[in-house]
């Protein structure tokens, strides 16, 4: 009764905002002339400008050039060291992420930005009742927002989960029926912490959301079913974390025996039932389903074919382009103020000066004072939802994206660059690789050394040093925290690029279109033909969790 009472006072509390989503929505370019001039208005305040006449957009597309992180790194650390604000905002938090040419940015989170956040999310969870009506009856699992091992000391003081995102009273009536606590995001290891994820879902049978971003890491939760049973069964029949203690001490150990003695049941029986059997009721689950997650989705709702499937919207750190509505993704046009970059001719448009059809990239000027930054997606304008744009995400921009890793040219280039200057080597690329049945995604370095005597080799030295690279970035030391990828594979070849091009040529390519590119999906089976010092490890089963 009181978890049906709670999700009753969340919808309610989320049904001003879905008025005025679905009410204003035939008002798209008012509403986001309106937009820009109160982000504007802020961005004067912060300046001491607060009389000064706020220009329309069409003079502001003039005067003010579209920026990346690096054109807004300093003035935030200006803002860190207290010299200057970019926006009037009282400034809430630094949300960590990474960039193309930077490990690590720090968005800002200011107060108008999470409340524009909460204008996107609320008519989507508003849209989530509406379709899925028992998710009113049990308890969600709404993922949080990780930090890599390393990073944890100095940034843990921006840990948020998705329900952050959310308003004050929104925010505090969804925690009343969350499966998982968003504290467990503090524990002193990934592992720790997904141990204890799955520690409180299996304990709770009552589960009727679970809300994650990739794919791939509901996928791991459940590989890591069978292998850490032994431990999980341990906490539920005794209610105590036992070896991992310190690690979770900030976590109430969930004490459930006969989820344990369920769980041994459950474990004997086929992999394909055991998301069935352990939560029958589970009503939907939410996950990214476009471009290179579209196979991951697959094998997930493969797993758990009694509960509808719903693919994410596209979200970034630096703001939110779409929400599902409906089943629909329109443009999320109460929050930000939106322009796109037509990647055909390279103008740039306004959200009403959109038509079907059209490929392009979101630019956003948001309520943290970052204005006309460039997200580097590319969406297509797939229909339009009552006057509203819906957009189809079709990939980033530049680099490569398998598991949320953000695999950047910059980065990559950096990387082999380093690399190769230390064993000698002349930098080739950097191969991503999609996983096969129960092999995980993973990147191949591929170098030349025209002394070599044989035609390739494999260089486990060279492939750590690669590896120790990459993850200085943010998002890929997630990825592999979170055991999402597997680790670096080194390749050194007689002539790497004739290898580069021979992979890309089985692939698909034309010759004459292949160029040198320092990152670059290409196809498993193309690796694995071409690059036979390669295969036995690409083959290797998932590693297993200790």
């Amino acid at each position: 009764m009181l978890k049906r009472l709670t999700h009753q006072a969340l919808k309610l509390a989320c049904l001003r905002a879905d008025r005025a989503f679905r009410g204003q929505s035939q008002q798209l370019e008012q509403v986001q002339r309106h937009k820009l001039q109160q982000i504007l208005q802020q961005v004067a305040n912060a300046q001491g400008k607060a009389r000064s006449l706020v220009p329309t957009w069409e003079d502001f597309s003039q005067y003010q050039a579209v920026t990346r992180y690096a054109q807004w790194q300093e003035k935030i650390h200006a803002q860190r060291r207290g010299e200057s604000r970019l926006t009037s905002s009282p400034l809430v938090r630094y949300q960590p992420t990474s960039g193309s040419s930077e490990k690590l940015k720090l968005i800002p989170y200011t107060q108008a930005f999470i409340e524009q956040l909460d204008a996107a999310i609320a008519p989507w969870l508003a849209s989530m009742y509406r379709q899925y009506p028992k998710m009113a009856s049990g308890t969600h699992y709404w993922s949080v927002s990780w930090l890599p091992q390393s990073q944890f000391a100095d940034l843990s003081g921006n840990l948020n989960d998705d329900s952050e995102l959310l308003g004050v009273v929104k925010r505090v009536l969804a925690a009343q029926s969350q499966a998982v606590p968003a504290d467990v995001a503090l524990a002193a290891s990934a592992d720790d912490a997904l141990f204890a994820t799955l520690c409180y879902l299996v304990a709770d049978r009552q589960l009727r959301l679970l809300s994650v971003w990739s794919p791939t890491f509901a996928l791991q939760l459940l590989d890591a079913l069978p292998i850490w049973a032994d431990g999980i069964i341990d906490v539920l029949q005794n209610g105590n974390w036992r070896g991992r203690q310190l690690s979770l001490k900030q976590l109430t150990a969930p004490y459930a025996p006969s989820r344990a003695q369920e769980l041994k049941r459950i474990l004997a029986l086929p992999k394909a039932v055991w998301v069935a059997e352990l939560w029958p009721d589970l009503a939907v689950v939410s996950a990214w389903d476009t471009a290179d997650a579209a196979p991951w989705a697959e094998q997930l709702q493969a797993l758990i074919p009694h509960a509808a499937f719903e693919g994410k919207g596209l979200w970034a750190t630096e703001g939110v382009v779409t929400i599902p509505i409906d089943g629909h993704y329109p443009l999320a046009y109460q929050s930000h103020f939106y322009e796109f970059e037509d990647l055909t001719n390279g103008g740039i448009l306004a959200s009403w000066q959109l038509k079907e059809g059209d490929v392009v990239s979101p630019i956003i000027t948001s309520g943290n004072g970052l204005l006309r930054y460039q997200l580097d997606d590319r969406i297509v304008v797939s229909e339009f939802w009552q006057g509203v744009p819906c957009f189809k995400f079709l990939g980033r921009r530049f680099g490569v994206d398998m598991v949320g890793e953000k695999m950047s040219p910059d980065a990559a280039r950096q990387a082999l660059a380093t690399v190769a200057q230390k064993y000698d080597l002349e930098p080739v690329s950097l191969l991503a690789v999609q996983g096969f049945e129960q092999s995980k995604p993973r990147y191949v370095a591929l170098f030349s050394d025209a002394h070599l005597f044989t035609h390739q080799q494999l260089r486990q030295d060279v492939a750590q040093a690669v590896e120790q690279e990459l993850r200085g970035h943010f998002h890929y030391e997630l990825a592999r925290d979170l055991r999402q990828l597997d680790a670096v594979v080194a390749v050194v070849a007689k002539d790497g690029w004739r290898v580069c091009q021979d992979v890309a040529i089985a692939g698909g390519m034309i010759e004459g279109n292949i160029k040198p590119e320092p990152v670059r999906r290409v196809q498993r089976a193309a690796v694995e033909r071409l690059l036979p010092s390669a295969q036995l490890v690409l083959d290797q089963q998932w590693d297993k969790v200790s």
